[in-house]
Order: structure tokens, then C-alpha cells, then sequence
């Protein structure tokens, strides 16, 4: 109870962060932007830090407390390999999108600079940012044959 208790203040202190977030700037209202951030991150560590205690010391409280001869063997655990396999589609996803906003950064802020100059240039600059995210689905199609395969 206390986890999902954790869970709900953290959702209502980032909820509340957004807002006053949103009121002051519509206010243009005056302020230390560092205090702010370190009263939010604060309050939020201190919630996390009670639910991580709380995982800790008071048990899971979503787990079932009957199980089936499947469930406990699926439960026992995976495989080194298993594991392996997972982190490297990890990997491979998480590398590939890293590198495709690096690489959509650089062809969009050029491509942009481009388009301002001679507006015929649109087309062609779209495709050289398209080829950018191609990057990410390729990283996704090694990842779904690393898993599947």
C-alpha cells in the first residue's frame, strides 16, 4: 500500500510542478529558477527515496500469493544467455535512437538554415533527415531479430 501510496505523490508533485510551472510563466512571474527546480527534485527524492524504503523493508504488494507449477518456473528466473539476448536488443535500440537525434540534430538544423535561403531546397532536405531516422528502424529491426531469431 505504501508503494502505490509513493507512486500517487510523485505523480501529484510532478502534476503540481507542471501547473505552477505553466501559471508563472503565463504570469511572467520573477524567480530563482534553481530554487524551483531544487525544492521540485526534493520533494520528488524524498518520495522515491520512501517508496524504495518502503520496496525494501515492506515487501512486494502487488504479488499474488498463489501459484500455479508454471508460474513458479517462470518465476525462477532466465537464463545467463536469456539475459544476454535482452541487453543486446536493448543496446542496439538505445545506441541506434541515441545516434539518430545526434544525426537528425545536425541534418535538421542544416536543413533548416537551407530551407531559409532558398525555399525550392524542401524536398531534399527532407529526404536527408528521413534518411536520419532511418538509423532507429534499422536498430529496431536488429533488436526484433536479436529476440526473435
Amino acid at each position: 500500500m505504501m508503494q502505490i501510496i509513493s507512486l500517487i505523490l510523485a505523480a501529484a508533485i510532478s502534476a503540481g510542478t507542471i501547473i505552477y510551472g505553466y501559471k508563472a510563466m503565463k504570469k511572467r512571474k520573477k524567480g530563482s529558477i534553481k530554487k524551483a527546480i531544487l525544492t521540485t527534485v526534493s520533494a520528488f527524492g524524498l518520495v522515491m527515496l520512501g517508496a524504495i524504503i518502503s520496496t525494501i523493508f515492506g515487501g512486494n504488494v502487488l504479488a499474488e500469493t498463489t501459484t500455479t507449477a508454471a508460474e513458479s518456473t517462470a518465476a525462477a528466473g532466465i537464463s545467463i544467455g536469456e539475459g544476454i539476448k535482452y541487453f543486446s536488443a536493448a543496446l542496439a535500440t538505445g545506441i541506434a535512437t541515441i545516434a539518430t537525434g545526434m544525426a537528425v540534430g545536425s541534418v535538421g538544423s542544416s536543413a533548416i538554415g537551407a530551407i531559409s535561403e532558398n525555399e525550392s531546397l524542401l524536398g531534399k532536405t527532407l529526404i536527408f533527415v528521413g534518411m536520419a531516422e532511418g538509423i532507429s528502424i534499422y536498430g529496431m529491426i536488429v533488436s526484433i531479430l536479436i529476440l526473435f531469431v
